[in-house]
């Protein structure tokens, strides 16, 4: 039976909160956590993958070799990522939103085995291969879990739940940065236990996102089933399930099958993507801005913290609690910006966020420079400058994670591995090829993005139509819509399935 005919959800979605919080855990949380605690062994990493080397072969790494070793582990997990990410869409289809995030621990627990027994093994191939899996939960993560929260949450609660994401995901990277402290499990005997530590928010997840329901849109599109689709929808409401939003769903629902129908052919290549003009100017910016999230340096500042800090001249007994402040500076950024971003809007909170990092990044190399000239103090500046810099990302992240996908893990590999040797080779000078990619990046997607805020996907598709000086798309309503209105207005469900799996377009509609 269906509630009263109103959208106002009946009770104080206590649900909808616990099973954001079970999700997230399991979820983003795991991708800011993964990224933060690969910093602290580093050393200790680095000395295990000599002497296991030297065991076998007799002659030990040199400088160079070590250090594109320790690259190869770090940057695993993004190569890990972006599989995951391609994985998402298909898993979420076949097992659906809940099932898919519960089946994703199966390679977090498998990473964990292998972390805990490469000593025994001598074996630093086993960290390579556990921080692979790591990141295929993570990609399949990052896209499933704003899925599930997307098509849980009620319409006026979506955009706050979606940037909850970004709020866990500085969570844990300040949580995995707390646990990596020497009083902890940062310490050389230990540091097996903290990559592995990973396993826990995992079996959190294991033991209590199996009480919660489903996603009511998939049960009731992917799935065929009314009945299971108004339970879930009326426990994440706290009682009966609305009228006005089974009434959306099963529109949703006749809308993909009339699709189905009429289109044109049965499947389509992601080269199919490419080639249709009116998704091109999407494309690009989706590109560019999930691209831009990761080259920009910000992510592997966790991985490579302690170099940078280094760098700075902080000094080596300091940088671990040096460390916990970027942490603290995303997370507190994280919050703010869910307070500024229906304010301000997405598309103003990227822009000024790139633009601020592009400002910091002038003033950390200009205090690198006076560091090298003996000027005192400046090791502090750059420090500071590291936090802002992080600050001001923290702005641009959650509105960045509504068009982010494959190409933010494909960067973020790139950066991992390129990131120690750019700050061997350029020394005071290492910020500025981030500088130069938030100033692109603040330029072009201020010149290309549409504000999203508040608007259906319909409409931004016409905002971006309009902006990039393409056809308008037809609106006229008829009882029996063409085919080409649908194809217009309407992706087909394979079209959907394929910009889930690399998160194109699915989040700006909220």
């Amino acid at each position: 039976k269906w509630g009263p005919p109103n959208n106002i959800p009946s009770g104080n979605g206590r649900t909808l909160a616990l099973t954001v919080c079970s999700a997230a855990i399991g979820g983003t949380f795991q991708y800011g956590y993964n990224i933060s605690i690969i910093n602290a062994p580093t050393s200790y990493v680095q000395r295990f993958i000599n002497d296991t080397y030297m065991e076998r072969w007799g002659v030990g790494l040199e400088t160079p070799q070590l250090t594109l070793a320790w690259t190869i582990i770090v940057s695993a997990f993004s190569l890990g990522g972006l599989l995951g990410a391609l994985l998402a869409g298909p898993m979420a289809v076949r097992f659906g939103r809940k099932k898919s995030l519960l089946l994703n621990n199966s390679f977090l627990l498998v990473g964990a085995v292998l972390v805990l027994t490469c000593k025994m093994a001598k074996s630093f191939e086993m960290i390579i291969l556990a921080r692979f899996l790591v990141g295929i939960n993570s990609g399949v993560s990052m896209n499933v879990q704003p899925m599930y929260f997307g098509e849980s949450a009620p319409t006026h609660l979506r955009g706050a739940v979606a940037f909850s994401s970004a709020v866990f995901t500085a969570f844990g990277i300040f949580l995995g940065q707390v646990v990596g402290l020497t009083e902890l499990l940062g310490s050389e005997p230990l540091w097996t236990y903290l990559l592995a530590s990973n396993s826990v928010p995992g079996i959190i997840q294991l033991l209590t996102l199996p009480w919660f329901p489903e996603s009511p849109r998939y049960l009731l599109i992917d799935r065929g089933d009314r009945e299971a689709c108004a339970r879930a929808l009326g426990r994440f409401r706290g009682g009966e399930a609305p009228v006005l939003e089974m009434e959306e769903m099963l529109r949703e629902q006749q809308q993909q099958h009339l699709v189905t129908l009429n289109s044109k052919s049965s499947a389509k290549t992601p080269w199919d993507l490419f080639k249709d003009r009116g998704l091109r100017s999407q494309l690009k910016t989706v590109m560019a801005a999930s691209s831009a999230m990761m080259l920009c340096g910000n992510d592997s500042i966790y991985f490579y913290a302690s170099y940078i800090f280094l760098e700075a001249g902080i000094p080596p007994n300091k940088i671990q609690y040096a460390t916990i402040g970027t942490g603290a500076s995303e997370f507190t950024a994280s919050i703010l910006s869910n307070f500024l971003i229906e304010r301000a809007g997405r598309r103003y909170l990227l822009i000024g966020g790139y633009s601020l990092m592009s400002c910091w990044s002038v003033v950390f190399t200009v205090a690198l420079i006076l560091q090298g000239r003996g000027v005192a103090g400046m090791p502090y500046l750059s420090m500071a400058c590291v936090f802002a810099y992080i600050l001001s990302f923290g702005l641009a992240r959650p509105a960045a994670y509504m068009v982010a996908g494959s190409f933010m893990w494909m960067s973020l590999f790139s950066v991992g591995m390129l990131f120690p040797f750019i700050v061997n080779g350029l020394g005071n000078f290492c910020f500025l090829p981030f500088l130069v990619v938030c100033l692109v990046a603040a330029l072009f997607l201020g010149f290309t993005l549409p504000e999203t805020r508040g608007k259906t996907l319909a409409e931004i598709t016409e905002e971006f139509d309009r902006k990039n000086k393409h056809v308008e798309r037809p609106h006229k309503e008829t009882d029996e819509p063409s085919e080409e209105q649908y194809d217009c207005i309407y992706p087909t469900a394979v079209e959907m399935c394929l910009i889930d799996s690399v998160a194109l377009i699915t989040l700006l509609s909220l």
